[in-house]
């Protein structure tokens, strides 16, 4: 990984790229950490000061992924994730609607103007996402009522309220379309994956502070420990996230006109973990419904009902809460690898351009044999992902500290570190490969 690098750094072309991208990581985190207009700053410090980043649900989560900007309510609250959503929503779109499915069939022109349809929902995403914290920062739900003493967006100020509110939602709308704009930037002019990159960068800057936290809580012991389970879950998911069952296609020789075509022989790349981190998200943003319903009961007496769902699904160390978010993580796996990965559909282009897997007949019997492969390497994805999730709910039980629930070694954050940086090596790896030909050549 690393000789990559020091390779790409050698070529002009491919070192303004990493260049280019680095000052592009520059300005991200700098609007991560610059304050909306009309949100007090120093109130917000000292409110995360006295909760100590603890919070749960898909707060933290989207939290993590913003590196810290949705708690501070700073221009790039809102981070990458409406764009995400956006894609997610889209992508399950095309399996419904015949429009989107033929748009994506019909090549670059067709994915073009599905990219354009992602940018509007995303502004629209960002438009209810952005009203919505606002409204929470407003209320104190956002910090779980625990700031009452510390006004986010302080009143009196001779604006007015709707006129404060009205700029701040503008603001991370806004800041939500130059995100956008910059991870479409990394992929054109940089190393590309622009918007797995933005992810990383968020994900990675609280590496430090979540680090430095386990330190002076727990004690050095604590802290070694807990740096060697990284280490080894970061070298599992490695191992898992490049494994891969290939199928062997064999293509016929075609005479068209006068030259010979086919006669090659490939393979199918069927990743163990197909779905990558979408489940985990899915299953992550079902379980917040329950604690987003006791919201609306009276907090200061809750009823036997309202206490057992506090207790035993909202609580993350709860072994119900673990087994829900568990099996939850598995369905949603089966789901999502059924609805992106259609064996008909390759089976049909198979035989349409002559390929057939050796042994198999084409047509029918190929999507068969390519759903009963992919039927039971999902069954291993399935229990890997749920397994990497349910790892930092152990880890707050062994701790005893709910703030670290979303520490970056365990579940979706480890999960998208190593795949982007995977997929950032094996792109920096390509462009290198185009621009040295020593080894074909000798």
């Amino acid at each position: 990984m690393l000789s990559a690098f020091l390779s790409a750094f050698r070529t002009p072309d491919l070192r303004k790229k990493l260049l280019f991208t680095v000052g592009i990581i520059a300005v991200y985190r700098l609007g991560a950490t610059l304050p909306s207009p009309g949100v007090s700053y120093a109130n917000v410090q000292k409110c995360l000061d006295s909760i100590q980043g603890d919070t749960t649900g898909v707060l933290s989560l989207l939290d993590l992924f913003s590196g810290g900007a949705l708690l501070q309510l700073s221009v790039f609250a809102l981070g990458i994730m409406p764009y995400i959503t956006a894609s997610i929503i889209l992508q399950l779109l095309t399996v419904v609607i015949p429009r989107l499915e033929q748009l994506r069939k019909e090549g670059q022109a067709g994915q073009a103007k599905i990219t354009q349809y992602t940018r509007y929902l995303t502004l629209g995403l960002g438009i209810l996402q952005s009203s919505a914290f606002v409204a929470l920062a407003r209320s104190g739900q956002l910090f779980q009522n625990r700031c009452d003493q510390f006004p986010i967006i302080p009143e009196g100020t001779g604006i007015p309220d709707w006129l404060t509110l009205t700029i701040l939602v503008m603001t991370m709308t806004a800041g939500t379309g130059v995100v956008m704009w910059l991870g479409e930037l990394i992929t054109d002019r940089g190393v590309g994956n622009g918007m797995s990159v933005l992810i990383f960068t968020s994900i990675a800057a609280r590496l430090p502070s979540e680090g430095w936290k386990i330190k002076t809580q727990q004690g050095w012991p604590k802290f070694f420990l807990v740096l060697a389970l990284v280490l080894l879950v970061i070298t599992a998911v490695t191992f898992i996230e490049q494994a891969q069952r290939r199928i062997p296609v064999q293509y016929a020789k075609r005479m068209i006109g006068r030259r010979m075509y086919g006669g090659t022989s490939t393979y199918i790349p069927l990743k163990v973990n197909q779905a990558g981190v979408i489940p985990v998200i899915f299953a992550s943003s079902l379980l917040y419904l329950p604690q987003l319903a006791l919201q609306f009961f009276d907090q200061n007496n809750p009823g036997k009902t309202q206490a057992w769902i506090q207790n035993n699904i909202v609580a993350p160390a709860s072994p119900l809460h673990i087994a829900i978010y568990f099996l939850l993580i598995i369905f949603f796996t089966y789901f999502y690898v059924s609805i992106t990965f259609n064996p008909t559909e390759v089976a049909d282009n198979m035989k349409k351009y002559g390929g057939f897997v050796p042994g198999i007949r084409p047509g029918k019997p190929t999507a068969e044999y390519l759903d009963f492969i992919l039927s039971r390497i999902t069954l291993p994805g399935a229990l890997y992902l749920g397994i990497v999730a349910v790892l930092p709910n152990f880890f707050f039980i062994w701790l005893n500290n709910q703030q670290f629930q979303n520490f970056p070694f365990g579940g979706t954050a480890v999960l998208i570190m190593v795949g982007v940086g995977l997929e950032t090596v094996k792109q920096i790896e390509s462009q290198l490969m185009q621009r040295n030909y020593e080894g074909f050549l000798r």
